[in-house]
């Protein structure tokens, strides 16, 4: 999720935890607490992209993390502040952290919360960004502040928060499920043969949905509005595959195709070749667009090696982006 909301989330677990020992810095603790996993993204400068993002979203978003690092941070914390109990800031770093990437794991990229284990959890319900998650929690979060330490008020407004937004979060799953169900019902009508679906919430909201289909040679794409009166259409996309050739072999391709969990297509544009990550949809709405989120140049230096460089994307599209999503939220 964005930052906004890590920092929200994270003081309001802060203020459950320690609000009434310590006050306001509970929040402060527990908003810094909730960005630290993010710190992960640095990766990005200091190796290749194939690297970080195997990184992103790994060990800094794991159990283990949370287990290993709240004691060393809680002991740092109570050897300055006038609240010494260690255990204390202990359990409000380890919530902190913790909480992080469970929300995370909701999104598209998902997060390795069961680190070292091989295995992402990416339950896909909602998007990166999302104001009715975010807004009517901190709105709860700000009434909390306002309110004296021992009012009463004070946890009522931080508790409705947490349950206001973990009920939305329970929803979403709600919402996720109908939305496939209209996707399958689709593709059994007009006797699509496939091999499976991947579906995902579009930007901002829980209304318009997205579905990538798997067939043979083809991935083909779709949305969904619970507004929608006309049947849903699908787009396709020819995977392209073969247009690796022996690079396929290549141990960052096969890294990056693990990361995309084989929902990638390839392309060839004045014989550079590009590397298409399918899970996080397109930057238009347009019918049969390639303006993919994800996209990397594929380049091979002189001994061989295969190197991934994400193409930048255009501002201008995303406002477009918005322009467009807010029409199709409406229905078809």
């Amino acid at each position: 999720m964005d930052s906004l909301t890590q920092i929200v989330l994270g003081a309001a677990v802060g203020e459950a935890v320690l609000g009434k020992k310590v006050g306001n810095k509970a929040m402060l603790y527990g908003a810094i607490a909730g960005t630290i996993p993010d710190l992960d993204v640095a990766a990005s400068y200091f190796t290749d992209t194939v690297t970080a993002l195997s990184i992103h979203r790994g060990f800094t978003h794991s159990i283990v993390f949370s287990l290993l690092f709240a004691p060393v941070l809680g002991w740092l914390v109570s050897r300055y502040e006038t609240y010494k109990d260690f255990k204390a800031w202990s359990w409000l770093f380890f919530w902190a952290f913790v909480t992080h990437p469970i929300l995370d794991a909701h999104t598209t990229w998902g997060t390795q919360l069961f680190w070292p284990f091989d295995l992402r959890l990416a339950f896909k319900t909602i998007f990166v960004i999302d104001p009715l998650y975010t807004l009517p929690f901190l709105a709860f979060l700000i009434l909390a502040l306002r309110q004296k330490r021992s009012s009463k008020k004070r946890s009522f407004y931080n508790k409705t928060g947490l349950i206001v937004s973990s009920l939305y979060l329970l929803f979403t799953f709600f919402l996720k499920w109908s939305a496939f169900s209209q996707f399958e019902a689709a593709l059994n009508n007009q006797h699509i043969d496939y091999l499976k679906i991947d579906t995902r919430p579009a930007p901002l909201n829980t209304v318009l949905w997205s579905a990538n289909v798997e067939t043979e040679k083809t991935f083909l794409w779709s949305n969904y509005s619970f507004f929608d009166t006309q049947p849903i259409t699908f787009e396709s996309y020819p995977k392209n595959h073969e247009l690796l050739g022996d690079l396929v072999e290549k141990e960052a391709v096969q890294r990056m195709i693990a990361i995309s969990e084989n929902w990638y297509t390839i392309t060839k544009k004045k014989d550079q070749l590009y590397f298409n990550d399918l899970r996080f949809g397109l930057l238009s709405m347009a019918p049969n667009s390639q303006n993919f989120v994800f996209q990397y140049k594929i380049d091979v230096d002189t001994t061989g090696n295969v190197y991934f460089t994400e193409v930048e994307k255009d501002t201008s599209d995303a406002k477009k982006l918005l322009v467009e999503l807010w029409t199709r939220v409406k229905g078809n």
